[in-house]
Parts: structure tokens; C-alpha cells; sequence
């Protein structure tokens, strides 16, 4: 860890920055374990049952489930506020009216050109 040399715009992760990593209390160490040995205990389960040769239905992940679920149902749960206001005018409506303005005034001084006589049409299909 002496070596490792901190990033100008980025913070030392908490596994290299030695307050957080040596100078823990007891009980946060104890409930680290207790976190640890949870995840393990699930990931355990979830293997048994994949690699299950006599397995029939299908194994239900809840987390997959919920994520799943959040990704279908986002309209009852989104939150109008100024920053989705804002790039929705401006991913939305505002490269709308941009389109529009830059195909009229080009059809717009086209078709001034073609009337004046100064604009020459590059393809004749036709003599």
C-alpha cells in the first residue's frame, strides 16, 4: 500500500485508505463477518439449486425479480423534477425544431435559387 499513489480527481478507494481498512471497531468487523457469511450462505443456496441434476422448475431469484419489475413498471415511480424536464426538452423537443428549421430555410433558399435561375441541377435525367 505504500506504493499506491492517489488519482488528482478521484478519491483513495476504502480498501487502500488505512483509517478505514486497519482502525475498525469490533462490532463493525463482527457485523462485516455476519454480512459476509450471509452472502456466502446465499450464494451457496442459489449453486446447489442450479446445479441440481433432478431439478425441475424454475429457480425464482427475488433480486432478478425486483429488478425485473422496477425496469417494467418506471412510470408509476418516475419523478417529474427540473433536471428529467430539462433533458427531456432538450434530447427531445428541442432536436425536433432544429430538424425543422434547418430543412425549411435549405428548401426555403433552394427553391429562391431555382426561381432566380442560379441554381444548376448536377444530375439531368433528362435533356
Amino acid at each position: 500500500m505504500a506504493d499506491y499513489k492517489e488519482a488528482p480527481l478521484a478519491s483513495r478507494p476504502k480498501t487502500l485508505n488505512p483509517n478505514e481498512y486497519f482502525n475498525l471497531s469490533l462490532e463493525y468487523r463482527r457485523a462485516e463477518e455476519e454480512r459476509s457469511a450471509m452472502r456466502s450462505n446465499l450464494k451457496l443456496q442459489y449453486q446447489t439449486q442450479l446445479n441440481n441434476p433432478h431439478r425441475k422448475a424454475l429457480i425464482e431469484d427475488p433480486a432478478l425479480t425486483r429488478w425485473i419489475y422496477a425496469r417494467a413498471h418506471t412510470y408509476p415511480h418516475f419523478k417529474g423534477t427540473f433536471k428529467t424536464s430539462l433533458s427531456g426538452l432538450l434530447f427531445g423537443v428541442v432536436p425536433i425544431f432544429a430538424l425543422y428549421y434547418l430543412f425549411k430555410t435549405d428548401r426555403d433558399k433552394k427553391e429562391a435559387d431555382i426561381k432566380a435561375g442560379k441554381y444548376e441541377r448536377r444530375f439531368a435525367l433528362s435533356s
